[in-house]
């Protein structure tokens, strides 16, 4: 197989993750289950913080040739926080109209939240691969495709996330899942436009790795673990982002 189409099938994987995530809405009649939903939404955590890590912040630290090769680590996750407030602060914008009696508004406007969020996780998946085409030796396939499995892991509870509470509000399934699935397509945008630009961004590559990384710890930590908890709860969303880190560990570990 060419390595077009490897790449092809890698950029795509994390969109099918959100997919499949978007398709219980056909067959599941209410909302997800609180429990179900704390563990989804600390095992998307654990998937993020463990991919950031090992595919992301590591190999920018190792391509980076100089004494303080961690400056450009650090600089570039700095950068990609401060992008994903900038964004944050943005959907607040958007949103500071809303009233507690506009759920359809404002499962929108989280659907819409998720999208932005997915433009990084994107750009990460693209990053990894134009790290390969750009013949530095850091990341090898195996870690590209641990990388976008890791992400197509987290977009599923995502997907479930979009659609099922709007079919609860009223939308039919199959516009349901289109929002949903719709939410996901700018990840594989996003990773095309950052292997068109693979020739132009080489030198820059450890600064573009932790920026991605950067922007999916502050999903983590602004957005998936604030709400997996709740006062009956801990249990179950800790377990779950356990077991999505030593997941997304393992395949790194085994992949690499």
């Amino acid at each position: 197989m060419s390595d077009f189409f490897i790449i092809l099938i890698g950029i795509l994987i994390p969109f099918f993750g959100t997919t499949l995530g978007c398709a219980p809405v056909f067959f599941i009649k209410n909302d997800l289950n609180g429990t179900l939903r704390r563990v989804l939404l600390g095992f998307a955590a654990g998937v993020m913080i463990a991919a950031s890590v090992w595919s992301l912040l590591i190999p920018a630290i190792e391509m980076t040739n100089q004494s303080l090769n961690f400056i450009p680590a650090v600089t570039g996750f700095l950068i990609g926080i401060f992008f994903l407030t900038a964004i944050d602060a943005l959907i607040i914008r958007l949103t500071e109209n809303n009233t507690p009696q506009a759920d359809t508004k404002g499962i929108l406007m989280t659907a819409i939240a998720v999208t932005l969020h997915n433009i990084p996780e994107g750009m990460a998946v693209g990053v990894g691969f134009a790290a390969i085409l750009s013949g530095e030796g850091v990341i090898t396939y195996a870690q590209a495709f641990a990388l976008t499995i890791g992400i197509a892991i987290q977009n599923f509870p995502e997907g479930a996330i979009i659609s099922m509470p709007l079919k609860c509000a009223g939308f039919s399934r199959s516009r349901a899942f289109f929002y949903g699935v719709l939410s996901g397509i700018v990840e594989p945008l996003g990773a095309v436009f950052m292997l068109i630009l693979t020739s132009v961004l080489s030198p820059f590559l450890p600064y573009i790795l932790s920026f991605a990384a950067g922007a999916m710890i502050y999903v983590v930590a602004r957005e998936l673990i604030p709400e997996s908890q709740c006062p009956n709860g801990y249990t179950s969303a800790t377990l779950g982002t356990a077991a999505g880190f030593a997941l997304m560990m393992l395949l790194d570990v085994a992949l690499g």
